[in-house]
């Protein structure tokens, strides 16, 4: 039995915007391109543009051999993940392209495989291409591709400068690190914490928030208690705990990325991460998740709203802004969205932790009408309030959402607003920290943090908890 491979990619210059996809074919054995495709599509997102490069991919590997096995390698984490099973095709946009590739050929016969940006550098300079293309007014033409040429010219100067190829998913600090280490040996350190918004690793204004006898922070921030926490309840975010120790471990013995990232890394994908305003429940500390009655920003969260735009507009960085569903979140986004001129767009996952029957209580209440399920809580990852949700839940659901953006926003820099929760569960993935760090970091209302994404796996925590614009 024949083996292809299929490399597809998709883009789009807007999300959504003029889009195309590109595909290649190439011979398992032999490493020869047989086959490429490339479409201009017209206004579409990244994610539709991506399932039609798969879907072009697979139909040109079934006209060159339809019983052949098929391994399909693309950047798309919510492709790969969506065409393996693992997660579900809820956007109606793309069931249909999703059930049209699974048709193409009998799914014994495909694999799927996620695989960084930098080592799908033919199909996507085929979908950029085409995209070229069609902001001329003409059909994308084989004749005139230089895709494989260019691809292969990358990957040669990768190889001579000794730089391996890059692996594992985006945003977590281990993924990438055994790669890193050959990457990083002999460079000179340099300024890569450059800080996002001009401030640097050093705009700390927090710390530790582990205060004994009370709850620290904003509402929805609660934070260790001491005397309260058994075997650290820190750890009330991990899924699969046990691996994520070994990968902090590991990361602290690997050079850190922010020092001196490679350049043929690219520009990463850069989350500005900016907390919601004050509601009339922050000042009171009352958990405010995603299953209460969803407040909006108070008089002083719409003040902290209009002088956080009026930095973003100051500094110039922003070029999307993502915001949790949440009504307070989608308040502080518009307000920055008006200053800079661009659209907000609702990502799921970056809501907040729904806090069940205590939606709307204090720590103290809390400890007075649930003190067992308050202790399993504080004790366990995967136990949720009652009627909630568990830590351990929404770290899968922020780590999902975490890949989607950094495939959508590759190199560019993006206003995520979103809650306390998703905002230090971004930060701890980042580091490679271990789940009781979430207990050790402060967010104010409206304040800002952000993370780089590479295209090794690696990630390099630029700024947390900056207030500065607010004073």
């Amino acid at each position: 039995m024949r083996e292809f491979i299929v490399e597809a990619d998709g883009g789009s210059r807007g999300n959504p915007g003029p889009a195309g996809y590109g595909s290649v074919v190439i011979d398992a054995a032999t490493g020869e391109t047989l086959m490429e495709a490339a479409e201009y599509i017209g206004v579409a997102t990244n994610n539709v543009a991506e399932y039609k490069g798969l879907v072009a991919g697979l139909k040109a590997a079934h006209r060159l051999d339809p019983a052949a096995s098929v391994h399909v390698r693309m950047d798309s984490k919510l492709v790969v993940e969506q065409m393996s099973g693992r997660w579900k095709i809820k956007h109606p946009d793309m069931r249909p392209l999703a059930a049209e590739a699974a048709r193409v050929f009998p799914a014994d016969q495909v694999t799927y495989e996620w695989i960084p940006r930098e080592r799908n550098k033919h199909a996507d300079r085929l979908a950029n291409e085409a995209m070229d293309a069609g902001k001329r007014g003409v059909a994308w033409s084989p004749s005139a591709s230089t895709a494989e040429l260019d691809a292969r010219a990358a990957r040669s100067a990768a190889a001579a400068a000794g730089l391996p190829e890059p692996s594992g998913p985006p945003g977590d600090a281990a993924a990438g690190a055994a790669r890193a280490r050959a990457a990083l040996a002999g460079a000179g350190p340099s300024a890569g914490a450059d800080g996002v918004l001009g401030a640097g690793v050093s705009g700390v204004a927090g710390g530790v928030t582990a205060v004994p006898g009370e709850v620290t922070g904003g509402a929805g921030d609660v934070t260790a208690v001491a005397g309260e926490v058994t075997g650290g309840a820190g750890e009330a975010v991990a899924s699969g705990e046990s691996a994520d120790r070994r990968a902090a471990s590991s990361a602290v013995r690997t050079p850190p990325v922010g020092w001196a990232a490679p350049a043929d890394l690219g520009a990463p994908a850069t989350f500005v991460l900016l907390r919601h305003g004050e509601t009339p429940l922050t000042p009171e500390k009352r958990f405010s998740g995603s299953g209460g009655t969803d407040p909006s920003l108070s008089a002083v969260g719409r003040e902290q709203a209009e002088r956080a735009a009026a930095a973003f507009a100051a500094r110039g960085t922003i070029q999307a802004i993502v915001s949790s569903p949440l009504k307070r979140c989608q308040e502080t986004a518009r307000t920055v969205a008006a200053r800079l001129g661009l659209d907000v767009h609702i990502e799921e996952g970056l809501r907040e932790t729904d806090f069940g029957a205590w939606e709307g209580l204090t720590f103290g209440e809390v400890r007075e009408r649930h003190p067992e399920e308050l202790n399993a809580w504080l004790a366990s990852p995967k136990t949720a309030p009652p009627g909630g949700e568990s830590f351990a839940a929404v770290s899968r659901r922020v780590a999902a959402a975490r890949d989607r953006l950094t495939s959508a926003y590759a190199g560019r820099t993006v206003l995520l607003v979103t809650h306390v929760t998703p905002i230090k569960t971004l930060v701890r993935l980042a580091l490679g920290a271990p789940p009781e760090s979430l207990f050790r970091m402060e967010l104010a209302a409206a304040s800002v943090s952000a993370v780089a994404y590479y295209a090794d796996g690696n990630a390099s925590v630029r700024l947390l908890n900056d207030t500065s614009h607010l004073r």
